[in-house]
């Protein structure tokens, strides 16, 4: 049985490369993880009622990824645009009306998503390059 030797300096170099797509993989889905999170700490906070002494809080909290702001959009969505609203900025919870909340929130799921779309097609594409080049292409 004839047994296929590679030169340590050619098993190097292949480690190497290994290696370098295993860590260009890490860090893609590492961020991916970090819009995921960042979105999450996306909140918003609407009065159903704009009675002042009966204030009932919808409070809407992360549920997967970034699509807590498309619930938070469908949300807000019938609700009338003089309507009071309460956003989280910074930690801090400040008022203002649906009017005023919902073309930053879709401002923001937009762009998350986009980003996210972006991460996820690099990781997949430097998945498919580290599959090619396992097989030898």
């Amino acid at each position: 049985m004839a047994s296929k030797t590679i030169p340590a300096k050619k098993q190097q170099e292949l480690q190497a490369t290994y290696s370098n797509y295993k860590n260009t993989l890490q860090q893609l889905a590492q961020k991916i993880g970090d819009v995921e999170q960042e979105a999450e700490e996306h909140k918003s906070v609407t009065s159903p009622t704009p009675a002042a002494h009966s204030l009932h809080y919808l409070v809407a909290r992360p549920i997967q990824g970034f699509w807590i702001l498309a619930l938070v959009l469908e949300t807000l969505e019938p609700l009338s645009n003089d309507r009071k609203c309460f956003r989280m900025i910074n930690g801090v919870l400040v008022e203002r009306t649906v009017k005023d909340v919902v073309p930053a929130l879709q401002t923001n799921a937009e762009g998350l998503k986009k980003v996210l779309d972006d991460l996820v097609k690099q990781y997949k594409t430097k998945q498919d390059d580290l599959e090619k080049w396992k097989v030898g292409d």
